[in-house]
């Protein structure tokens, strides 16, 4: 049986070409893997647009390494940071926040909310002591795309820092570093590059980077330690992912061949619109309004009908090739499926009529929310 397709937001299906750059082992000393490093570095910091300011410092680990890492380096000990909070990846930062003793001020929003500029520039005129603003771009949990653009704007006219968590939007949806000012922008390797999960990576302003020493109270996740050490030698100051670094500089080749940032966004518009159609078809809901929703990953309203059990959905989902994802909200009951990973529209039509045969068979004909 050929592996399953993940419709997931990472780890995701990635191409013969990324798993074939794993192939080769390297030495993390070695010139020829420090170069690699350099130009993955490199590319990450184009695709934004911020080479006049901005560097990148990768780091071993998921996105969440790479998010507590920018907190706890560049946002200094008694600092005050707002989190406008429309999601489950919004409370992970305040939970970051409260492990390395900075003071966190959270905004509510609801789930199906985008983050208001509004509410963010008058708690920014309130309290002048809010010195950062940690923002999610796109939230993982329902998919709902926030006004970045907007917010940052706001951001830096109080003359405050901006932290964006930009895991599951990062070269797929627009962001230029030289029009949207930010402190920091916080991505991975196993989102929308389509590389391998293993290594998360802070495009920092240098300006910034240079003046937050002392700040960490961590060694591992000191993005300055490790930005200083490799300017030093072109290393790792500890053992790399090396293969995960190969994985990602092949992907990143991959990306800019196809066309990069406006081919890998029509792509996953596509691959979106085909699943939303379908599953409509089928009598599902979506969380989300289609104005709110990025191409990344879609919320779906679990059926209200007494034959559904999503354990049991899933597993013959999975039969028959399509790996889904559980809902992340709390008050509702939903599913979630990616959109994004070397996959087209067509895997999508595809994954529709996986879901349409195993509702047949598990007799689920009310697909009203629950």
């Amino acid at each position: 049986m050929s592996e399953p397709i993940l419709l997931t937001p990472g780890p995701l299906t990635t191409s013969a070409q990324t798993k074939a750059a794993m192939l080769s082992d390297w030495g993390s000393w070695d010139g020829a893997f420090n170069a690699l490093t350099a130009s993955v570095c490199r590319d990450l910091v184009e695709i934004v647009d911020g080479q006049a300011e901005h560097v990148c410092v990768p780091l071993q680990g998921s996105g969440t390494f790479a998010v507590e890492a920018a907190i706890g380096t560049l946002v200094p000990r008694n600092a005050k940071v707002l989190v406008p909070d429309n999601g489950s990846y919004c409370k992970r930062i305040v939970r970051i926040l409260g492990y390395l003793g900075r003071e966190a001020v959270v905004l509510p929003h609801g789930e199906q909310e985008p983050a208001a500029p509004a509410r963010i520039d008058a708690t920014l005129k309130a309290d002048p002591s809010i010195t950062h603003v940690a923002q999610v771009h796109c939230e993982t949990g329902t998919g709902i795309l926030n006004p970045l653009a907007e917010i940052a704007a706001i951001v830096a006219r109080h003359g405050r820092g901006l932290i964006i968590d930009a895991m599951s939007s990062y070269a797929a949806i627009p962001i230029d570093a030289r029009t949207l000012p930010f402190d920091a922008l916080i991505a991975a390797s196993g989102k929308c590059l389509e590389g391998v999960p293993g290594m998360g990576f802070v495009i920092a302003r240098r300006a910034v980077l240079e003046r937050s020493g002392g700040n960490s109270r961590s060694l591992a996740m000191d993005l300055v330690d490790q930005w200083q050490y490799m300017q030093k030698t072109g290393q790792w100051r500890f053992t790399p992912p090396t293969h995960v670094v190969a994985a990602l500089r092949a992907a990143v080749d991959q990306y800019r061949a196809q066309g990069g940032l406006p081919a890998r966004q029509a792509r996953y518009a596509e691959n979106c619109a085909a699943l939303v159609s379908g599953m409509r078809a089928l009598g599902f809901k979506t969380f989300l309004p289609d104005a709110l929703q990025a191409p990344i990953i879609v919320t779906f309203h679990a059926p209200r009908d007494k034959a559904y059990d999503f354990g049991e959905f899933y597993r013959r989902v999975r039969d028959r090739g399509f790996i889904l994802y559980p809902g992340k909200l709390t008050a509702v009951d939903t599913f979630r499926v990616g959109c994004i990973g070397a996959i087209n529209a067509d895997v999508m039509r595809q994954a529709v009529a996986a879901v349409a045969e195993v509702l047949g068979e598990m007799g689920v004909r009310d697909r009203n929310p629950a």
